[in-house]
């Protein structure tokens, strides 16, 4: 039983849990990666062997995965970046009848999280409050802007005097405007919420970010506090959401404010913490998707008030050429 960590990167971390959790169940397993470029991915480095695969835009990238799975008793696929879902979500069942399952949510649930409109609309329905989308005749500033389809902190820009609004931003028919929050008033938690092959909630770890560098956490504490009954209340199912899935609240501190900013149906970069804390997402998945069983709630098995301080790291690769 093998496992293919997508789109690999720098998702070192992620992929070392996920051999360490391969071995303890099945020992002879192991954990692959793919990227477009291999050889400049930290992560391919460390897999147990890496592939060079098509860029994403190319047409032949999913016929390339799923012939990497064959030639290689790959039977589980990890997606990690946002620009890969759809694709991978909608062939889905191709990869299924080959013996493969891509942990990923259906394709449906899948395009709300990649349109941030979608994603208020979702919220609303969910009774999470959202900040207030400004039309561009008709806006106060401060502001913040955000595309309707970005990620990572892509073109995501806080502009607190017109000075710092340029014309382009008001043309972009892509960027939401959008009323801005304040982190002096505010804490921003990303929490990395599980749910099992039906869509049930089955954990929440909330994670304060404390720092934040080019849109990935950098550091942060794993806190227990009343998120997780109010995640819980609203999305305790969620029809076509599988695995890993990551969400961006504000909450307001000196007051019982909760925000909704982003829902992502992947791993997060900052849920490493989450696993150290004791939430087993890797473990899981593989009990679900691997060894067929059923998972129960899991909202106590992790470690409150633990810190994630992240640093540079190096891999060195010899006899490197152009």
């Amino acid at each position: 039983m093998n496992i293919l960590i997508t789109s690999a990167g720098r998702r070192v971390s992620l992929l070392k849990a996920f051999k360490k959790e391969l071995i303890k169940n099945f020992p002879k397993g192991k954990v692959f990666a793919v990227d477009s470029s291999p050889e400049l991915a930290p992560a391919c480095h460390v897999a147990d062997k890496s592939f060079e695969v098509p860029k994403l835009c190319d047409p032949s990238y999913m016929l390339r995965l799923l012939e990497l799975c064959r030639e290689n008793e790959i039977r589980l696929v990890i997606p990690t970046i946002d620009t890969e879902l759809v694709d991978l979500a909608r062939h889905s069942e191709l990869f299924l009848e080959n013996g493969v399952q891509i942990v990923i949510s259906s394709t449906d649930f899948v395009k709300i999280c990649r349109n941030k409109r979608s994603v208020h609309e979702f919220f609303n329905r969910k009774d999470i409050q959202v900040a207030q989308e400004y039309s561009k005749r008709d806006f106060e500033i401060p502001l913040f802007i955000k595309p309707l389809d970005g990620s990572g902190g892509s073109d995501t820009k806080a502009i607190l005097s017109e000075d710092q609004l340029l014309e382009r931003q008001v043309l972009d028919s892509n960027l939401m405007f959008l009323e801005y929050y304040d982190l002096e008033d505010y804490k921003e938690f990303t929490c990395d919420l599980y749910y099992d092959k039906s869509g049930n909630l089955k954990c929440v770890v909330p994670r304060e970010r404390l720092e934040v560098r080019e849109g990935e956490v950098s550091k942060a504490v794993t806190r227990k506090n009343n998120l997780i009954d109010f995640i819980t209340e609203r999305l305790g199912r969620i029809k076509g959401a599988r695995g890993c899935i990551t969400l961006q609240l504000f909450k307001e501190k000196s007051g019982d404010e909760i925000i909704g900013i982003e829902i992502n149906p992947r791993f997060g970069g900052g849920y490493p913490l989450s696993y150290l804390a004791g939430a087993n997402y890797p473990g899981w998945i593989i009990k679900e998707y691997l060894l067929n069983e059923s998972l129960g709630d899991q909202f106590d098995c992790w470690e409150p008030d633990l810190l994630l301080l992240r640093y540079d790291n190096e891999i060195i690769s010899r006899d490197f050429k152009d």
